[in-house]
């Protein structure tokens, strides 16, 4: 008959001189302890692998403690999970270098040597004051407020604009269509301009 070893029952409240402390965002712990002597340098061999073992032990077991003790555990199908805070408390190193920085354009080149500075978003005269929202927005294009029927829950109809059958024109469309037609118009007169540019005359209006 065999006889196991009987190990000795390690501490579940390990004691520390200095306390650890914890980022449990990360599942990490930060032992500020003098952990090892100047006489360890000359250990080796399983005495140090022990004695680091031991340390690494009292410190995850710490850190268990932690997590089953400071934050929140719930009941789930799997079993009990610890709901970790969502921000970490460590500054960890950059993942990668810091971003390079961008070359300037021609355009920024050309106005920082001329001295032209960038002109604020509400003294652009693509810009109108939105009283419902409180803010500048674009007259055209991405979120502009030629736009903003469109986005009504509610048109009013105007009774002059009727279709040959009688029906009134859903004003939705009838202003995405006129947008539509001042594109164009817009991209005819200026393909006309540069085919006189081209001939050496003067451009028209659009």
């Amino acid at each position: 008959m065999t006889t196991e070893k009987t190990q000795e029952k390690l501490p579940v409240v390990p004691e520390l001189a200095q306390p650890m402390n914890f980022d449990l965002a990360l599942l990490a712990a930060f032992n500020p302890n003098n952990t090892l002597e100047s006489s360890d340098s000359a250990t080796s061999g399983q005495a140090l692998e022990d004695k680091l073992y031991a340390i690494n032990r009292d410190g995850a077991q710490l850190l268990i403690n932690q997590i089953l003790t400071a934050i929140p555990i719930v009941s789930t199908t799997d079993g009990p999970m610890a709901i970790l805070p969502e921000t970490s408390v460590s500054n960890l190193p950059r993942e990668k270098e810091l971003p390079k920085e961008k070359a300037m354009t021609k355009w920024q080149k050309f106005a920082a040597k001329k001295g032209i500075a960038a002109k604020a978003r509400d003294n652009r005269r693509n810009l109108v004051y939105d009283e419902e929202k409180g803010e500048w927005v674009p007259k055209w294009g991405y979120k502009g407020s030629n736009k903003a029927l469109d986005k009504q829950w509610l048109v009013e109809v105007d009774p002059k604009k009727q279709r040959a059958d009688g029906e009134d024109e859903n004003p939705r469309k009838l202003n995405r269509t006129e947008r539509l037609e001042r594109i164009k118009k817009n991209s005819r007169q200026e393909k006309k301009n540069a085919m006189k540019a081209a001939q050496g005359g003067k451009p028209g209006r659009k």
